[in-house]
């Protein structure tokens, strides 16, 4: 019988300009559950403890409230039209009504609802209307808990997105692109730039060693079309002498899914660049939408599988997005359909778009869901927040919004419900919440008054 012996959280595998976090492992010295630091060695039939992850997903344009709001609250409700394709992951997740962002509202600004949903997405904060450098807005909740919780972990958070943006100039009437390129902020004037290439947020995530050490390797790997893994393989093959069968086969699976992430982006650099939204597609950005939402998403999971980081934010698209969805029939821009005047036709075509964002979602709750976790899931120990700062596109309203919360926190949220709060309870009372769960409490974030009420029942 082979012996199995315990291991630090924080091993890798190392191989020239490259450093491949590990999941939680059986053997793993176990970690508190807001992972405050090592614990005893594991002994007997013990598994190590998973931390809580968070992470917060933006969509723009508001959506096509009639068809995403449940029309039962509590369990056993009935998935309208544009939540459909999250059946599988229903009860894991909670729909949540009624909640508001009033600093979204123009409160004496004028328009620019659009720059104002995203700078106010993660923020709660009213922000500074300038198209010049005097950008301000407020510490956005993944920064607040990466202050406390990052240093714990190789990255203290991690931003993605599908639209590259732009970081200043005049996007929406007098506000500066930076508040519709960004939902995170570092502090009031400092928004956090997100990376959209699914392979730099790759190389990002496994590189390791000295900058000249990386770039050598990357170069090398390029030339060679090597895969991380034959850097590592040594290593590999070293730590598996050292792991029970239970161990080497959860290894054996992750190794798998990064090589076939490696396989994606792989194909994803071959194909021609072909403009098909209203900017130029950056090199290296698949054609395939879904698919770059869907790589995103994948290094979202491999990110927490890793425990690399356990906050994470990404943008599927940027404030005020006048891409086109002709990949499900919808040729019109998605801003421009937003604003429907309740034309069944527009309507119509923003449920499909609504729908189509909610498909990419539920292939990253299912991704999360399948992965083991110490006794639970990825799923059941992370938080993941979806949404929209506007509620209906066409009213730029700001009360009601679209939220979703997936995950059970590591057991402290009752899922598979629809809960509707009174009108003008703040979304920032979510966040609050969220917060104490991952183990960085704080008294207030944005324009909150408390903790949101209804997460456990």
């Amino acid at each position: 019988m082979m012996t199995r012996h315990s291991i630090s959280r924080r091993t890798v595998l190392r191989g020239l300009g490259v450093s491949l976090g590990l999941p939680l492992l059986e053997s793993m010295a176990s970690t508190s559950v807001f992972g405050a630091g090592p614990a005893a060695a594991l002994t007997g039939g013990a598994t190590a403890t998973a931390p809580r992850r968070m992470a917060f997903i933006f969509v723009p344009n508001g959506v096509n409230l009639a068809e995403w709001t449940p029309k039962t609250e509590g369990f056993e409700f009935e998935l309208p039209y544009i939540l459909e394709p999250l059946r599988s992951v229903q009860n894991e997740l909670l729909v949540l009504s009624g909640l508001t962002h009033d600093k979204g509202r123009a409160n004496g600004d004028g328009p620019g609802d659009h720059a104002r949903s995203a700078s106010v997405f993660l923020t709660g904060a009213q922000p500074r209307k300038t198209a010049g450098a005097n950008i301000r807005s407020g510490i956005s909740v993944d920064q607040v808990g990466a202050n406390v919780i990052g240093r714990q972990t190789r990255f203290a958070s991690l931003e993605l997105g599908c639209e590259r943006g732009r970081g200043a100039g005049n996007c929406d009437s007098g506000y500066s692109c930076a508040y519709s390129s960004n939902i995170s902020w570092a502090s009031e004037t400092t928004p956090v730039g997100k990376e959209t290439n699914p392979r730099s947020a790759f190389e990002r995530l496994f590189a390791g060693g000295s900058k000249s050490e990386v770039d050598e390797g990357q170069a090398r790997r390029e030339a060679l079309r090597k895969s991380i893994l034959d850097y590592v393989s040594e290593d590999a093959q070293r730590l598996q002498r050292r792991l029970g069968q239970t161990d080497q086969r959860k290894l054996d699976e992750y190794l798998t899914g990064v090589r076939e992430i490696e396989q994606r982006l792989e194909r994803t650099d071959s194909e021609p660049v072909e403009a098909t939204v209203d900017y130029p597609v950056p090199a290296g950005i698949p054609n395939d939408y879904a698919e770059h939402m869907r790589l995103m998403c994948d290094m979202m999971v491999l990110a927490f599988q890793t425990d690399s980081t356990r906050i994470a934010t990404c943008m599927f698209a940027d404030a005020g997005s006048n891409r086109n969805y002709r990949q499900i029939g919808v040729g019109d821009g998605h801003h421009d359909l937003s604003h429907h005047q309740n034309d069944a036709k527009k309507l119509a075509k923003i449920r499909e778009i609504n729908r189509y964002h909610v498909m990419q979602l539920a292939y990253f709750l299912e991704r999360l869901k399948s992965v083991q976790d110490g006794e639970s899931s990825l799923l059941d120990n992370s938080m993941i927040v979806y949404g929209s700062g506007l509620s209906d596109g066409n009213r730029h309203n700001n009360e009601n919004l679209p939220v979703l919360l997936a995950g059970r926190g590591g057991g402290t949220i009752d899922t598979g419900r629809h809960l509707r709060h009174p009108e003008e309870t703040p979304l920032c009372n979510l966040f609050l919440s969220m917060l104490d769960r991952i183990g960085a409490p704080v008294d207030f974030v944005g324009d909150s008054t408390g903790r949101l009420s209804g997460l456990q029942v």
